[in-house]
């Protein structure tokens, strides 16, 4: 069985450096119809976009750089994990942050 790894840094998960090209904005009739997005504490959807457009535009080098000065900040810790125990961490990280 092959076990395939996600990394994990800040707010976001990178896989294999695959991005999406862009995210349309959503059509007035669309919003009427959308329900209303639930974000975590501190974010609504104006810092979404911000976060969106700023990696909507990266570069493979400015990706790879913030990631490398990412390891390098002794405030934080990396630790690699199997995919099928990720939700599972991340429900402890919401535990022990609320």
């Amino acid at each position: 069985m092959k076990i395939r790894y996600q990394r994990l840094c800040h707010h976001r998960i990178r896989t294999d450096r695959e991005t999406i090209d862009s995210i349309q904005a959503a059509t007035p009739s669309e919003r009427k119809t959308m329900k209303q997005s639930k974000f975590p504490p501190g974010w609504d959807e104006k810092r979404v976009r911000e976060v969106l457009a700023h990696y909507e535009t990266h570069t493979e080098e400015e990706a790879v750089a913030e990631d490398e000065a990412a390891f390098e900040d002794s405030s934080q810790t990396f630790v690699e994990i199997p995919n099928q125990l990720l939700p599972k961490v991340r429900e402890m990280i919401a535990k022990l942050a609320s």
